[in-house]
Parts: C-alpha cells; sequence; structure tokens
C-alpha cells in the first residue's frame, strides 16, 4: 500500500487515542505532531491534503492537554482531524469542541477534475493509496487517502452523491452519510449530506454521538438477524461482476455469522434510475416536475422494502477504481445517488480486494434516521472479524 506508514500509532484509532490522551498515557501535543510528521513524510505522494496547519494545529493540541488536566472528559481529546477542503472547519466544530484536533484541509476536486472523482491536493493529483495509477474517489478524495493510509483515524466528509461512500469504498475504509437534513448542510438541493471516513466503525460511531448529540446510553443494541436485503443493482444500474461478487461475498459472510437474515422478497427491489433526478435538481433553472415524480416513486417503493427489511445490501460503486485518465461508460454514482435523492443514510464497509489489487465497498442503507442500526452492524461486524476494517 504506497504511502502508508507502520508506525506506532497508525494502528491507534480515535477512540483508542482519546482514551489515552483522557487517561494521561499520552499527551495530545505528542499524538499531534507525530500525525503531522506522517503527513509531511507521505503527502507529497499521496498529496491528500490542500492545506497543513501544523502551528495552529500543536497550539490547539497544547489547550487539549490542558482542558484534560483540568478534568474535562472529551469524548475525542486529542485526536488528529483532517477536514474536508479548506472551508471544512465549520462543519468540524462540534468535533473540535469534543477534543479533536483540526491538522488540515484535504484535498477534493479542482480544475480538470469534471468527473468528480479525483482530488487535487497541495502537491498534484491525489492518488488511491493501494494504487497510485487508480483514483481514489471524490469528492471526499483526499479524506479517504488520508485516513486509508493511517494520516489520521478521522476525516470529515461530505456525500451529494457518494461523495463519501465511493472513496470509502475504492481506499477501503468506513463512509457514513448521514439522513439528509439531519444535521446541517450548506446545499442548496437538499441533496449534499455530512458525513465521515474512518477506519474503524467504532471510530464512526464515536464521530455520530459527538455530531448527534447523543449518548453511549442512548444506543440500543440491534436485534440480531437484522433483516436484511440484498440487490446487486438495484434494478437499472449495471454494475461490474467483481464488485458484485466481492459485495456479496460480504453479505454471506454476515449472514453466515448471524448479523443478517437475507429476505428474500417476491419480486427483487428495483428503483427508478435516480439519474434524471439528480440532474434535474442540481441544474438551477431545470424543471422539477420530473424529479418530484421519481423522487416519490422511488420513496415508495423504498417504504415497501423496508416495511419487510431493515437494510438493504448492494455494492458501494459499480466499478472498480478507474485510472486518471477518467471512467469508463458507467457512473462510479451509479449505486448511491439514489439515497442522496431519497435521503436515507447509508454506510459503505470495506468488502475485500479486487484482481487489481484494490479495495471494493459493501453499501448499507437504513430507513431514515436509523444511522444507529447501520453502526451497530458494522461495529457487531467488526467486533466478530466478519469485515475487516482499521
Amino acid at each position: 500500500m504506497s504511502g502508508r506508514e507502520d508506525g506506532p500509532r497508525t494502528s491507534v484509532s480515535a477512540e483508542g487515542i482519546a482514551s489515552a490522551v483522557r487517561g494521561r498515557r499520552l499527551r495530545a501535543v505528542d499524538v499531534v505532531a507525530e500525525a503531522l510528521e506522517r503527513i509531511g513524510r507521505a503527502d507529497p505522494e499521496l498529496c491528500a491534503f490542500l492545506e497543513v496547519w501544523g502551528e495552529e494545529a500543536l497550539r490547539r493540541a497544547d489547550e487539549v492537554d490542558t482542558r484534560v488536566a483540568a478534568g474535562e472528559r472529551l469524548p475525542l481529546a486529542g485526536v488528529p482531524v483532517a477536514v474536508k477542503g479548506r472551508h471544512g472547519l465549520r462543519a468540524a466544530k462540534p468535533l473540535l469542541a469534543a477534543g479533536g484536533v483540526a491538522v488540515g484541509a484535504t484535498s477534493v476536486p479542482g480544475p480538470g477534475t469534471p468527473w468528480q472523482t479525483w482530488g487535487l491536493g497541495a502537491h498534484g493529483r491525489t492518488v488511491n493509496p493501494w494504487r497510485a495509477d487508480r483514483t481514489p474517489g471524490g469528492s471526499s478524495a483526499g479524506a479517504a487517502v488520508a485516513v486509508a493510509a493511517g494520516l489520521v483515524p478521522l476525516a470529515t466528509g461530505g456525500d451529494g452523491a457518494g461523495s463519501v461512500r465511493i472513496p470509502a469504498a475504492w481506499c477501503g475504509v468506513v463512509g457514513l452519510k448521514v439522513t439528509n437534513g439531519r444535521l446541517p448542510s450548506a446545499d442548496r438541493t437538499g441533496l449534499a449530506a455530512p458525513g465521515v471516513l474512518t477506519r474503524t466503525a467504532s471510530d464512526a460511531a464515536a464521530w455520530w454521538r459527538v455530531v448527534s448529540g447523543r449518548s453511549i446510553a442512548d444506543e440500543t443494541p440491534a436485534p440480531l438477524p437484522v433483516p436484511a436485503c440484498w440487490s446487486p443493482g438495484l434494478g437499472f444500474a449495471g454494475p461490474d461482476p467483481e464488485p458484485v461478487a466481492l459485495a456479496r461475498t460480504a453479505v454471506d459472510r454476515l449472514a453466515d455469522t448471524g448479523l443478517v437474515r437475507l429476505v428474500r422478497p417476491s419480486s427483487p427491489p428495483e428503483l427508478l434510475d435516480p439519474a434524471p433526478a439528480w440532474l434535474a435538481l442540481r441544474t438551477p433553472g431545470a424543471d422539477p416536475a420530473g424529479a418530484h415524480r421519481i423522487r416519490a416513486e422511488n420513496d415508495r417503493r423504498l417504504s415497501t422494502l423496508f416495511a419487510r427489511a431493515d437494510l438493504l445490501l448492494t455494492p458501494t460503486a459499480p466499478t472498480a477504481p478507474h485510472g486518471h485518465d477518467g471512467p469508463g461508460e458507467v457512473y462510479s454514482t451509479a449505486l448511491t445517488w439514489a439515497f442522496n435523492v431519497s435521503g436515507h443514510p447509508a454506510l459503505s464497509l470495506p468488502a475485500g480486494f479486487g484482481a487489481d489489487g484494490c479495495p471494493a465497498g459493501l453499501q448499507l442503507v437504513a430507513p431514515r434516521g436509523r444511522e444507529d442500526l447501520l453502526l451497530a452492524v458494522a461495529r457487531e461486524a467488526e467486533r466478530r472479524g466478519v469485515i475487516t476494517t482499521g
């Protein structure tokens, strides 16, 4: 894996760092200094960051150590956090209040990146940390790379069509998009929702507790097995065989260990292709009537599906990561943007590796407002070793 370091901190989770800093076994300033050192070594190759805020990050880390010494119990004490783009600090305010330390702004698509699947960092084009000749996905490109390469344990993202889930899948990390409208978003169309990229499902749950104001005491264990429905293409997409096979193998592991129970409806889950609706909603001056018809019909179909199952399972992306020369005929968003139009929360879990050595993802979709269910299943899969994360 290009650019990845195996030092003593790269495998430490956000929760592990915070616990050690709260317990005074580590100083936040030392944790952040190590993260900055890793970024300095790896980023000229990976190009995951637009800006690195070294002096400010160390000053903030010192403040965290002072707050801990004063007795504050900070959920993310000393955790190095990367924020999406130069304007990402506003969305990260709850993380910083919880003791997280913003170390830099991650790359997003820039000039010459019309497909939103590249990032453009301070040193050039962002590369996939598993294969530098492949894209990491986007638009949360640098966020996924920074997490996958072990530069930080947690990075914020924004998901307007799959911009958290696709890079999570293609970089082999966990990516969560929350229910649209549940957290603040500057997107006027309502299609985009905040999200997070982490190396463990437990860290994604820690992020969710902070940004949602929930606590561990609020979490109710999901009754297992969770009834789930599998769909390789949602009735309209044409995914490649390999990502379908990898995702299906991951589903079978979940079922074999009792985490999910596959529900086989009389007819396979089929949605209308959301592309016309998504494009109309994003195009100023377009007639939204057709978009509203597609949204209403897909909402009806999803309501019927979720009346029988608590989860919908699909591949995250329809193809393996493509090269930097651009995608083929299939949109990388084919299996994700339906849930930006509908607003359902969705999470991508690592689902193994393709023949090219690049990761693939399994997408879990839940009813609106059920981030807790997605995270509970993901955490239990991680705990049982069914899904390898971190």
